[in-house]
């Protein structure tokens, strides 16, 4: 007689993994820091953010537009189901902020900040692939 056994979860979806816990760790330090760090100042008008919105010339409704994407980035870096998404958003808003630091503002050596974030989260989104292939799914039902 044969036993049949499952096949053994792999490393990258087993929880409670070494992978598993520094992806959160990073999600969480970054989703907080977006929320409140980046986000939040620029609903309140801190006046760093007011001049460098004024800087760009949008207007004030983009500062707050901004602010929102970056606090729902942040908040959905901290929900599973949502975690690619939010960090594939992010990459993408991170390249704008770049592109806007060199040559809207002309500071480049602001832009690298930025971009280091968005290989960050691009790298993340990757990771978290999984779930955004699940999404995806979900949402074309």
């Amino acid at each position: 007689m044969t036993a049949i056994t499952a096949p053994a979860p792999t490393t990258a979806t087993r929880p409670g993994t070494i992978r598993t816990r520094f992806l959160w760790t990073l999600q969480i330090l970054l989703g907080l820091f977006f929320v409140i760090a980046s986000g939040i100042p620029k609903f309140v008008g801190q006046a760093d953010a007011v001049r460098i919105f004024d800087a760009i010339g949008f207007g004030d409704w983009f500062m707050y537009f901004t602010g929102l994407v970056e606090v729902a980035g942040g908040i959905g870096l901290l929900i599973g189901r949502l975690a690619g998404a939010a960090a594939a958003g992010l990459s993408i808003t991170m390249v704008f902020a770049a592109a806007t630091q060199a040559f809207v503002l002309d500071a480049p050596s602001y832009a690298v900040f930025p971009l280091v974030l968005a290989a960050v989260f691009a790298w993340l989104a990757w990771q978290r692939r999984d779930r955004l292939v699940a999404l995806r799914d979900r949402l074309s039902r």
